[in-house]
């Protein structure tokens, strides 16, 4: 069922970045619930072409729902870091007009308390985008070493109390382990002894368990450098990140090929030698005020526009 709370962040401004060829063929990498592909769809021509990809079952029962009759369109259930794989075996590798990142997690995954997102609703500590394999977050958090716990909170968010927090939960864990959400919130929560205004003391640490146990900045690394050889000239990569472990890869992965091969000063080289791939469209965007104003989970969003050269 198509869950109404849902509001596709930066809608207009990414489609609109992205569609440069009413007939041409695009990568939406997240279907979430259909908000970027629906408008896609709706600029595009017969002939057009939209290939989607969803971890999670329930978007892929979605976008099955929504769109099924559309033959222009098709939804594979896999990570987006399977982008070249999938191209390749559609014949469109070098083809694509264009590739669009929604990066993180969507409005009813964080909702539903069944999902394990959430440390304000109790539900199973699950945390899996993709609900039918991997490793769910209760597994990891109860067989993980102190030193590995507290290497994640660290990385993937940023925490500053990382060590003390990990020392907690194995502590707790040890006297009975982790089965449901609140049980890690609280104990992150009482090992936290700086609390912030306004967000959750376990904010972080969640932020980071979800990275960590869905591959998240593993799966961006390796898309971006697919979706730039899936890409033609003239192709168009838009992501949309919410935090700034994620808008740090992409802006870097932007710079690296509008800068082009690092060559010792003083080389006499042409600007075609140094193999320059990009070039950014814009500077980065983040949403009006009014749509912050609707939807409070906008304020981070950050996106990023650039176009193949070569």
């Amino acid at each position: 069922m198509s869950d109404a709370s849902h509001q596709t962040v930066l809608l207009r401004e990414a489609v609109e970045s992205l569609v440069v060829d009413r007939a041409g063929s695009y990568i939406d990498g997240t279907f979430g619930r259909g908000g970027h592909s629906r408008m896609i769809l709706q600029q595009l021509a017969a002939a057009g072409r939209l290939i989607a990809f969803d971890k999670d079952p329930e978007a892929i029962a979605e976008a099955r729902r929504q769109l099924a009759a559309d033959n222009r369109f098709e939804i594979v259930h896999r990570s987006f870091a399977g982008l070249a794989g999938v191209v390749a075996e559609r014949g469109l590798a070098g083809r694509i007009d264009g590739v669009l990142l929604d990066l993180g997690v969507s409005s009813p995954q964080l909702d539903s308390a069944a999902r394990g997102f959430s440390f304000l609703n109790d539900g199973p500590l699950d945390m899996r985008m993709d609900t039918s394999r991997g490793m769910t977050a209760a597994q990891w958090i109860n067989s993980a070493a102190l030193e590995d716990i507290a290497r994640v909170l660290k990385e993937f968010g940023e925490e500053r109390f990382a060590r003390r927090m990990a020392a907690a939960v194995v502590r707790r864990r040890q006297a009975q382990p982790f089965a449901r959400t609140l049980e890690l919130a609280e104990t992150l929560a009482a090992a936290n002894p700086a609390w912030e205004k306004g967000r959750h003391p376990a904010t972080r640490a969640f932020q980071a368990i979800r990275i960590y146990i869905n591959d998240e900045l593993g799966d961006l690394q390796a898309v971006l450098d697919q979706a730039l050889e899936a890409m033609k000239t003239g192709g168009r990569l838009v992501v949309i990140s919410f935090h700034s472990l994620e808008d740090r890869l992409v802006k870097r992965f932007i710079r690296r090929h509008e800068r082009g091969d690092r060559l010792p000063k003083g080389l006499p080289v042409t600007d075609r030698q140094l193999h320059r791939r990009l070039r950014r469209v814009g500077r980065g965007v983040r949403p009006e005020s009014d749509e912050v104003s609707a939807n409070i989970r906008s304020r981070s969003a950050m996106m990023r526009v650039a176009e193949k050269i070569a």
